[in-house]
């Protein structure tokens, strides 16, 4: 499929593991020119020389701790340097934080996630639609979760920073539609991912089983709705993303769209 791409220029946060790799990935083989962050220095030298060999000078990394204000400034400027005006923006970087209920999280930590999950988005977003405007062309694609919509008692903080998230996207695409930027969320869940990996590791040492069983326990308990019974993978949420970033996608624009196996169980 022609997704009508090539050539664009795509912001993509956290792009070096997870959902974040396989979208620029996949943005890269539509053509674009992809610009990828992330706060570890080796990992993202390592991501692009890896897609610089396949997609050579397509490809572009900037060190960036997206939860310091100054950094997601730099991250605009020098993006903007290299490649010019932001087409594409994926806000994709995010933590889950403690998994514990909401009584026994500090302040502190909610404020922490806020910062990185939401308020990076929140900037970024801000920070390209001027010059979206400017070619009444743009795709905004904030990559929230199951949790946004179905919360985890145990995942509080990142339940609500991911509920913002939802509405949000919700708010811009209301406010520019009239430029053609479009503003959508991707909501994942179950996600065979790093961040994922650790968390189900986590579980099954406290339950005292295998990895293996500890993914089934965690099912049976936590995700009823999620009739597939298996992990999404991250290529499955990529080409979702790609799709709401082309132009097969131009009369949708405030929508959630869930690639979950069918875990959220509500309408």
């Amino acid at each position: 499929m022609d997704y009508g791409i090539e050539h664009r220029v795509a912001l993509v946060t956290g792009g070096t593991r997870g959902i974040g790799k396989a979208v620029a990935a996949k943005l890269l083989a539509e053509g674009c020119n992809v610009v990828i962050c992330s706060r570890n220095a080796e990992d993202l030298a390592e991501v692009t020389a890896e897609f610089d060999k396949s997609y050579p000078g397509k490809i572009f990394g900037v060190k960036s701790d997206l939860s310091v204000e100054a950094e997601r400034k730099n991250l605009i400027t020098v993006s903007q340097e290299k490649f010019g005006t932001i087409d594409i923006l994926v806000n994709n970087a995010a933590v889950v934080g403690r998994t514990v209920p909401a009584d026994q999280l500090e302040i502190d930590e909610w404020r922490e996630l806020f910062e990185l999950n939401f308020f990076s988005a929140v900037e970024l977003s801000c920070a390209v639609i001027a010059g979206m405007k400017a070619k009444k062309w743009g795709r905004i694609i904030n990559i929230s979760s199951e949790n946004g919509e179905q919360p985890d008692p145990n995942m509080p903080h990142y339940n609500a920073t991911k509920a913002a998230m939802n509405n949000f996207t919700k708010t811009l695409a209301q406010g520019y539609a009239a430029d053609n930027i479009l503003v959508n969320t991707v909501a994942p869940a179950f996600i065979k991912t790093p961040m994922a990996e650790e968390v189900l590791t986590g579980y099954s040492k406290e339950h005292g089983v295998s990895f293996d069983e500890g993914v089934k326990m965690f099912l049976k308990a936590n995700r009823p709705g999620l009739v597939m019974s298996r992990f999404g993978t991250a290529e499955e949420v990529a080409d979702a993303v790609t799709f709401l970033a082309s132009e097969r996608s131009t009369f949708t624009t405030g929508s959630v769209l869930r690639v979950d196996g069918g875990s959220v169980m509500s309408v």
